[in-house]
C-alpha cells in the first residue's frame, strides 16, 4: 500500500520533470542578439598573422629603444649617447624581424573592408622598414629627433594595427605605455 501511494506521488513529478520547458521570450531574444564569432582563419590568413607576429617582435624592439631615448632626457649627455647607440643598434636588428615577417603579409587573402585595412597595415610596416635604415644611420648622432620621427611612424602603425584587429574580430588592447596626465 505504501509503495502504491509513493508511486502515485512520485510518478507525476517525474513525468513533469522530463517535459522540456520553453525558455522565456526575453531569454530567446537575448540569445538571438549575441553576435556570431568570426569564422576560423584560412591557411593564408594564418600565414598573414604569423608574418604580423614576426614583424611585431621587431616593432617591440623599436618601442623599447624609443622609450630608452625618452627616459635618457636631454640633461645627461652620456646616457643620451648610450641610448642613441642602442636605438641605432635596435633599429638594425628590428629591421631584420620586420623584413622577415613582411613577405608573409599578403593583404589579398582578406576580402572587402578587411583587405583595405590589411593593405593600410602593410603600408605602415613598409614605412617602418624604410625608416629603420635612416634610424640606424642617424640615431647615434641625433637620438631625440630620430625618436620623434620614429614615434610619428609608430603612431600610424598602431592606428592601422588597431583597425585591422577590430576588422578581423581580435581583441584590441590599449597601449599600456600611455601614461595618464596628472591633474
Amino acid at each position: 500500500m505504501r509503495c502504491l501511494a509513493m508511486l502515485l506521488c512520485v510518478a507525476p513529478a517525474a513525468l513533469t520533470a522530463q517535459e522540456p520547458q520553453a525558455p522565456p521570450d526575453s531569454a530567446r531574444a537575448a540569445a538571438e542578439s549575441v553576435p556570431t564569432p568570426p569564422p576560423p582563419p584560412t591557411p593564408e590568413q594564418k600565414r598573414f598573422l604569423a608574418g604580423l607576429r614576426t614583424a611585431t617582435r621587431g616593432i617591440a624592439q623599436l618601442k623599447d629603444a624609443m622609450s630608452r631615448v625618452t627616459r635618457a632626457g636631454t640633461r645627461d649627455s652620456v646616457q643620451q649617447r648610450r641610448a642613441g647607440r642602442l636605438l641605432a643598434g635596435l633599429c638594425g636588428s628590428s629591421r631584420g624581424f620586420i623584413k622577415r615577417g613582411r613577405p608573409q603579409m599578403n593583404p589579398t587573402v582578406y576580402e572587402d573592408t578587411v583587405q583595405l585595412k590589411a593593405k593600410r597595415l602593410v603600408t605602415q610596416v613598409d614605412s617602418l622598414i624604410k625608416f629603420t635604415t635612416t634610424c640606424e644611420d642617424s640615431a647615434a648622432a641625433t637620438p631625440n629627433s630620430t625618436a620623434v620621427g620614429l614615434g610619428k611612424r609608430m603612431k600610424s602603425y598602431e592606428a592601422a594595427l588597431r583597425d585591422f584587429r577590430l576588422a578581423i574580430g581580435l581583441p584590441v588592447k590599449e597601449d599600456t605605455s600611455k601614461t595618464t596626465k596628472r591633474p
